[in-house]
Order: structure tokens, then sequence, then C-alpha cells
């Protein structure tokens, strides 16, 4: 029960063949690969968009937020 042999891996891929068609398994080759390099492209354009200050923290203005609930100071009625 280990891993498929050569002859089952081809009458897998004579089944996906006939189901699918060589066109549309030649389309989704390209648009995989159209999609792998379009992810590689944007992880190095993504670590230049990066901000350069990081996000300000929550807590620094929260007593001065009307709508902050502050849940340690409310007790039950």
């Amino acid at each position: 029960m280990g891993s498929f042999s050569v002859w089952h891996w081809l009458i897998v891929l004579v089944v996906v063949i006939a189901i699918f068609g060589t066109k549309k398994l030649r389309n989704v080759g390209s648009d995989l690969g159209a999609a792998v390099k379009g992810f590689k492209d944007g992880m190095k354009d993504g670590s230049a968009d990066a901000p350069a200050t990081p996000p300000q923290q929550v807590g620094a203005n929260k007593a001065n937020d009307p709508n902050t609930v502050d849940v340690d100071a409310k007790t039950k009625s």
C-alpha cells in the first residue's frame, strides 16, 4: 500500500486526458504558470510596499476614545 507504480500513474494520466482533453489541460498548465509567475513578482514587489513605520499601538489613546469600554472596570450589577 505504498506509492503507486509507473503503470498506475500512466493509467491516471490517460483517464485525465480522456476526461478533460489536451487543450484544456494545456490551458490549465499555462494559467497555473502565469499565476506562479505573478505570485513571485508580487512577493518581490511586496517588500518595497511595506510601511517604514510600524502601526501605532491601540493602548496609547485608549483613555481618550469615548467608545472604548474598559472590561476590567465593569462589574456585574
